[in-house]
C-alpha cells in the first residue's frame, strides 16, 4: 500500500468516525427530546385510556334515552337502539377502542343523568361510563356532583308542538297562558314555560307527554326541537311543531361522571370529528336521523345542521399518530 493509499484510507476512516459522532450526537438529541416531550409534555392518548380505566375493559356502558324517535329509540321487538345519540355514541366509543358489540346501551332517566344511573333489562340500577341522553350543558348542572360535561355535540332550541287543530296561534309561550302544556320534570324547558304562565304539567318521560297531547290530556308540549321532531315526524297529520322564538341554544354534551380522562378523551374524539375533512360520521348521523324530520317540522329547525365547535385538546400525538386520524370508521360488529 502506498503512502497515498494510506493516507486515503486514514482521511475515510476519520470521515467514518466523524460521521458516527454525528449521528450519534442527533440520535441522543432525539432521545433528549423525545425524553423531554414524555416527562414534562402533555398526555399521550394512552397515558388518558390508562387513566380513564378503559385499557382492558371488555364492555363499555352507556345510559341513553330509549323514548325519543330520531334521537334514541328502542326497539322493543328486537332489543336494538337507533337514532341520533345512539351513532354519536357509537362514533366515540370506536375512537375509545370498542367495537359495536362490545357496547351495551341502557335507558336511562332524565333525573338519573347526573347519577350516571340506567337500568338493565331486570331493572337493577348500574352506574354506565357515559351518559349521551339530549343531556343539555348548563352552568347549574356543571356544579352538580359527578357531572362533568364534554364539549357540545349538537345544538337546538326550545319549541313547542300542538295538535294540528289547535286553535289558537303560538308564536310564544306568554300564548299558552293558562293552557296545560306538559314538560319534564327535569327540562330545561320547564322554567320558561312556568314563566310564561302555563299550567305546567311534569312527567318524566317525554313519550308520556307527547301521548297525553294526543289524546287531548294536555294542550301543548315543550321541551327542545331535536326531541320534538321525532314525534311530529311520527305524526305528521296530527302534530304542529312551532318556533317560539327563544334566545338561548340548547347544547347537548356527554356526561362522563368524574372520570376527567374519559372526558378528554371523548372530547379528542369529538375534535378529530369536527375537524377531520375525511371524518364524516357525525354528519352522516345528522343525515340519516335529523334532516329527514326537519320537512314537516317547518317553521321550527329541528337542530343546526353542523357539529358545534370543540377546543383542540392537549394530547401528544406522534406524527404518524396523527396522519392515522382520517382513517378512522366505527368498527363493524363482530361475526
Amino acid at each position: 500500500m502506498t503512502e497515498a493509499d494510506a493516507g486515503a484510507r486514514r482521511a475515510s476512516v476519520a470521515r467514518g468516525v466523524r460521521l458516527v459522532a454525528v449521528l450519534l450526537s442527533i440520535v441522543v438529541a432525539v432521545a433528549a427530546i423525545l425524553v423531554t416531550v414524555v416527562l414534562t409534555g402533555p398526555p399521550s392518548e394512552q397515558d388518558l385510556l390508562r387513566d380513564a380505566g378503559v385499557i382492558g375493559k371488555r364492555q363499555l356502558l352507556i345510559g341513553v334515552k330509549d323514548d325519543q324517535p330520531g334521537i334514541a329509540l328502542l326497539d322493543r321487538d328486537t332489543g336494538t337502539f337507533s337514532g341520533f345519540d345512539i351513532d354519536i355514541a357509537l362514533m366515540i366509543a370506536a375512537d375509545l377502542g370498542f367495537r359495536r358489540d362490545d357496547v351495551r346501551f341502557l335507558a336511562i332517566e332524565s333525573e338519573d343523568r347526573a347519577k350516571m344511573q340506567a337500568r338493565t333489562d331486570e331493572g337493577q340500577f348500574v352506574t354506565v361510563d357515559l351518559v349521551i341522553a339530549t343531556y343539555s350543558i348548563t352552568e347549574e348542572r356543571e356544579q352538580l356532583t359527578g357531572v362533568s360535561f364534554s364539549a357540545p355535540y349538537l345544538t337546538t332550541e326550545q319549541s313547542v308542538i300542538t295538535r294540528r287543530d289547535y286553535a289558537g296561534p303560538v308564536d310564544t309561550l306568554v300564548d299558552l297562558r293558562g293552557k296545560r302544556v306538559c314538560s319534564l320534570s327535569t327540562a330545561t324547558s320547564e322554567s320558561p314555560a312556568a314563566r310564561a304562565g302555563v299550567e305546567l304539567v311534569s312527567k318524566k318521560r317525554i313519550s308520556e307527554c307527547v301521548d297525553a297531547l294526543l289524546k287531548g290530556d294536555v294542550e301543548a308540549v315543550t321541551t327542545d326541537a331535536a326531541i320534538l321532531a321525532g314525534f311530529v315526524a311520527q305524526h305528521p297529520e296530527q302534530l304542529a311543531h312551532h318556533d317560539i322564538g327563544l334566545d338561548p341554544s340548547e347544547k347537548y354534551g356527554v356526561n362522563t361522571g368524574d372520570n376527567e380522562a374519559l372526558r378528554d378523551l371523548v372530547n379528542l374524539s369529538l375534535f378529530d370529528s369536527r375537524n377531520d375533512p375525511q371524518d364524516h360520521r357525525w354528519e352522516d348521523a345528522y343525515d340519516k336521523h335529523l334532516r329527514p324530520e326537519q320537512p314537516v317540522n317547518l317553521p321550527q329547525q329541528v337542530a343546526v345542521d353542523r357539529q358545534p365547535t370543540v377546543e383542540k385538546v392537549e394530547v401528544r400525538r406522534w406524527p404518524w399518530e396523527t396522519a392515522a386520524i382520517g382513517a378512522r370508521t366505527v368498527p363493524a360488529a363482530r361475526p
